[in-house]
């Protein structure tokens, strides 16, 4: 009965023209292949998709100039995170202002939270005492607003793997030289060990 039900409304969104919400955003192909393919799909299947993928012009756009203070700090530090994962497109460009943007929102609103408090104390006058007193308490409006912030900037990184778990998972650092060296040194087969020879008296 729930699964007729399910098909139903389906049908119905189908013939409105309404979006039907499957679940979770698919990750890059990019992202799930340095991530090892955690669905299972193939990576063979994978590259074909990646092959069959529009392709982007590679770098980055200039950060815009009214992005200043800490949206410029965070646009130069996602910037060169996304270059190391060869994620750097030209078409991201606006998506990376909005991280930009809300990161600077998240962070005023809890520098506003620190001087201000997390609540507000709504006072009127006592009539006896003739002395305001407190007779509601509500959240800061600043709360709120920087808990959407941060939805947002999640939201926005998420397009771009950058969540805790892609971190993880994708290669971001460099390795130096002497680094490179000893992964290759760590890398290699060990040695078969000889038996000793035997002594015949």
């Amino acid at each position: 009965m729930r699964r007729h039900i399910r098909v139903c409304a389906k049908r119905v969104c189908a013939e409105n023209g309404d979006d039907i919400v499957r679940g979770r955003k698919p990750k890059p192909i990019k992202v799930q292949i340095a991530a090892g393919d955690p669905r299972m799909k193939g990576k063979h299947k994978l590259e074909q998709q990646l092959a069959a993928e529009p392709k982007a012009g590679r770098g980055l756009p200039p950060c815009p100039d009214y992005l200043a203070g800490r949206a410029q700090e965070a646009w130069a530090f996602w910037s060169q995170e996304l270059v190391l994962m060869d994620l750097d497109r030209r078409p991201d460009g606006p998506m990376l202002e909005g991280v930009c943007i809300a990161y600077d929102a998240a962070i005023a609103c809890y520098e506003t939270i620190k001087t201000q408090g997390r609540f507000i104390a709504k006072k009127a006058l006592d009539p006896k005492t003739n002395k305001l007193v407190v007779v509601d308490v509500k959240p800061h409006p600043a709360v709120r607003q920087g808990n959407q912030a941060l939805a947002l900037m999640k939201a926005f990184c998420s397009e771009f793997g950058l969540s805790p778990v892609s971190r993880t998972r994708l290669a971001v650092d460099k390795l130096d030289d002497g680094e490179a060296d000893l992964m290759e040194l760590l890398s290699r087969p060990r040695a078969a060990k000889k038996p000793p020879p035997i002594v015949v008296n």
